[in-house]
């Protein structure tokens, strides 16, 4: 009896290691996975890369001049009357940045986006857009990029606390109305090397429902990201956007994560402010690489960028571009 029960103790600790196994998904192997199962484009070469340059940039209700019936809003109805010119000095502006990836808040779709640099940049090479627009608003995050996207996780349905709050019926107040504002996707830079990029524009304003509003989307992330470094702990992430938050804030430092994954704040501590244009006083716009990400960090590669003079940046938004640049380990 005694030796049946060891054998039995012995299957059970195989079983499980070899469900530990199973469930540890190297960065190797996630890697491959997408190699297996998807080709390469042709538009894209990976040796050119030996580093990559990332861009956020909020460009404050950059419409397009076509009416969604399916939004009811006079900005999107009715355009302002100066966004031709905008639209000029955005492209004068992407020209001179001239990064890899560009995610943009506030941007109204991805087809706006990827017509814009059709018909005002095609030699910039940008490829690859994708967002995860609002049914009923026109304020999106979008991405437009060089380098293949792979899978894109959406938040949008999820819906999350309002952190400390009621609703009229005094219980705990929830929304979903801001989440698709958030995404992540997988950027496939060579079969040796890919990140998640997570991007974001997290609820604005201040105030403790405005701030609760917020930790309820970043408790979300958390969860999310905590899920994917359990599946790899060798995992390259990076989170990215206008967060409506400065790092001081208890916002801030929940999504920087006291366990892993942490994401740490190139910019901390310097007077690196990217709002509002006209007179920056605070940086509410962040590029967050993971730690496993930040040896692939360009040392005082992570700016606040002024591609343009400053009249014409004031012009193009109340928020200036964040950039960044990342060596592509393994070349």
């Amino acid at each position: 009896m005694r030796y049946l029960r060891l054998l039995l103790l012995l299957a059970i600790t195989l079983s499980l290691l070899a469900c530990e196994q199973n469930s540890s998904v190297t960065k190797e192997n996630a890697d491959q996975s997408y190699n297996n199962a998807a080709s390469s484009p042709d538009w894209y070469n990976s040796n050119s890369m030996d580093t990559l340059s990332v861009v956020t940039w909020n460009v404050e209700h950059f419409v397009d001049s076509h009416d969604n019936p399916y939004i009811e809003n006079d900005t999107e109805n009715n355009p302002p009357s100066d966004m031709e010119e905008r639209r000029q000095l955005l492209a004068k502006a992407i020209q001179q940045l001239d990064a890899d990836i560009v995610v943009f808040q506030e941007l109204e779709s991805d087809s706006y986006l990827q017509t814009l640099a059709e018909e005002r940049f095609p030699e910039m090479g940008y490829e690859a857009f994708g967002a995860l627009e609002s049914a009923d608003w026109y304020m999106n995050v979008v991405v437009m990029s060089r380098v293949p996207l792979g899978v894109f996780s959406s938040y949008a349905n999820i819906t999350t606390p309002i952190i400390g709050q009621t609703n009229d019926k005094g219980e705990q107040a929830s929304q979903v109305l801001t989440n698709n504002r958030m995404w992540t996707t997988d950027v496939l830079v060579s079969d040796d090397y890919s990140f998640s990029l997570t991007g974001l524009h997290l609820k604005a304003g201040g105030g403790d429902r405005n701030q609760g509003w917020r930790m309820g989307q970043i408790n979300l992330l958390r969860e999310h990201f905590k899920s994917s470094v359990a599946n790899d702990s060798g995992k390259n992430m990076l989170v990215l956007g206008d967060l409506n938050t400065t790092p001081k804030s208890k916002e801030f430092k929940t999504l920087q994560g006291e366990s892993p994954p942490n994401f740490v704040d190139p910019l901390a501590g310097t007077d690196a402010f990217s709002h509002p244009s006209d007179s920056a006083y605070r940086r509410i716009d962040h590029i967050l690489p993971n730690r496993n990400m930040e040896d692939e960090l360009v040392p005082n590669s992570t700016s606040i960028a002024q591609p343009l003079p400053k009249e014409q940046m004031i012009k193009i938004s109340d928020h200036l571009p964040l950039k960044a640049k990342f060596v592509v380990d393994g070349k």
